[in-house]
């Protein structure tokens, strides 16, 4: 059935150019398409409400070679697998690097979306987006890639913040105590844009090279979140309404922590990626970026945002392959002048078999509970693509102090890709 309706939408849809679309509605209009087909995110009549978070799925690697189109046929199955073990799915979260954007081309590089998101439509879910590094390139385009999606009723991604710098997935969607109720919401998903990549359909004039686009959330996005959020909370007379974060470079915190060692049995998850790439690598403090510049601290703002804003339980990223833990950031680490509050930062699981390393494919589910919002709780767990469940912990106020089963570092391979 994914595959039929992957069919239908390459014969219906034209393929696509990064400067010529097909008219689809805007960001607002779409939003509204989908909440009149799908009706706003609300928890389940028993109180919960679940996301599946789908990361570094990079499909369109190699389609020149057997082994590229086979890859994309088993990030499908592995897609597949997770969505028929998580039946209370509320909400599917594309997590960066949708696409390997170096190796696409101009004339259908945007073509991939359907693929990715024919099993997401075939179950009558909905999804939201992040955009990564790979997302950006010579001959792909965020824009493009967000063009694409609103061909989608099911797609909730938007753009609400418009400056030039910000990239594009920057918004929040808000999720309902019941499906009938538009009043206060119980929880607010953000979604931030890490940029990174190459600027489209730009060289620069002096070595005829691609044009880097800059690693981190935009000081732009951060003035729009501080005022968001405090325009939520006094709209909901005063209300701090909690919320969890999706952005697919993690920040530098991630990796502040990481350098003071990741326990196995209390941050259970691989730890094979060190150290973590956060955002602002390869940039140096004055805006430049080069083979001298390791980090430029550029995420700092975006840092102190998080840090500061009450009710954030979690932020969740990607862009490391062989990491996914979780670590509760409740202190000021070495080498950083900003203390944490209490704010979970998490890694997901590769869950594409394109992009580097072996690890087992899968993704991370967070389930919340209108009951566990009250008290600043999360479940959280890896669903592997062999219908395993590894990393299960409680993000909770001893969390970091638990002791949990390790997880092991299993690896698998594509098994027709030669």
């Amino acid at each position: 059935m994914a595959l039929a309706l992957f069919l239908i939408a390459f014969f219906l849809f034209p393929l696509p150019t990064e400067n010529r679309w097909a008219p689809w509605p805007s960001s607002s209009s779409s939003s509204a398409s989908t909440e009149e087909a799908f009706g706003p995110l609300a928890f389940r009549k028993d109180g919960t409400f679940q996301i599946s978070i789908l990361g570094d799925l990079h499909f369109g690697e190699n389609a020149w070679d057997p082994w590229g189109p086979a890859q994309d046929r088993e990030s499908i199955k592995v897609i597949e697998k997770v969505f028929d073990e998580e039946p209370n799915t509320g909400l599917v979260v594309l997590n960066g690097d949708l696409i390997t954007g170096e190796n696409t081309f101009l004339e259908n590089s945007t073509l991939y979306v359907d693929q990715i998101v024919a099993p997401i439509v075939d179950r009558k879910l909905t999804w939201a987006s992040t955009y990564g590094n790979h997302d950006s390139d010579f001959n792909i385009s965020r824009s493009g890639i967000f063009a694409r999606e609103k061909r989608w009723p099911n797609s909730r991604t938007r753009q609400d913040v418009s400056h030039p710098d910000a990239g594009v997935t920057n918004y929040y969607l808000p999720v309902y105590p019941h499906a009938d109720d538009s009043g206060t919401p119980s929880l607010i998903l953000w979604f931030f844009d890490s940029r990174g990549g190459w600027y489209f359909q730009q060289k620069d004039p002096a070595t005829k090279s691609r044009v880097g686009q800059p690693n981190w959330v935009d000081q732009s996005v951060v003035s729009w979140f501080k005022e968001t959020n405090a325009s939520l909370v006094k709209q909901h007379g005063g209300k701090v309404i909690p919320s969890l974060a999706f952005v697919h470079i993690p920040v530098n915190a991630s990796l502040a922590f990481q350098d003071q060692g990741v326990d196995a049995h209390r941050q259970p998850g691989i730890n094979a990626d060190v150290p973590v790439s956060q955002q602002g690598q390869g940039w140096c403090e004055d805006g430049s970026n080069g083979d001298e510049c390791v980090y430029g601290g550029q995420d700092v703002p975006f840092m102190k945002a998080i840090a500061s804003t009450p009710g954030l339980l979690g932020v969740f990223s990607g862009h490391d392959h062989g990491n996914s833990w979780c670590y509760k950031w409740d202190r000021q680490l070495p080498g950083m002048n900003i203390k944490g509050n209490e704010v979970n930062l998490c890694f997901g699981q590769h869950s594409g078999y394109g992009g580097y390393g072996n690890w087992i494919r899968g993704a991370r589910q967070v389930v919340v509970s209108l009951d566990g919002l009250q008290e600043g709780e999360a479940d959280t767990y890896i669903r592997l693509e062999d219908g395993r469940v590894v990393g299960r912990v409680g993000l909770n106020e001893t969390y970091g102090r638990d002791l949990y089963e390790a997880t092991p570092d299993d690896k698998t391979r594509c098994p027709t890709c030669g």
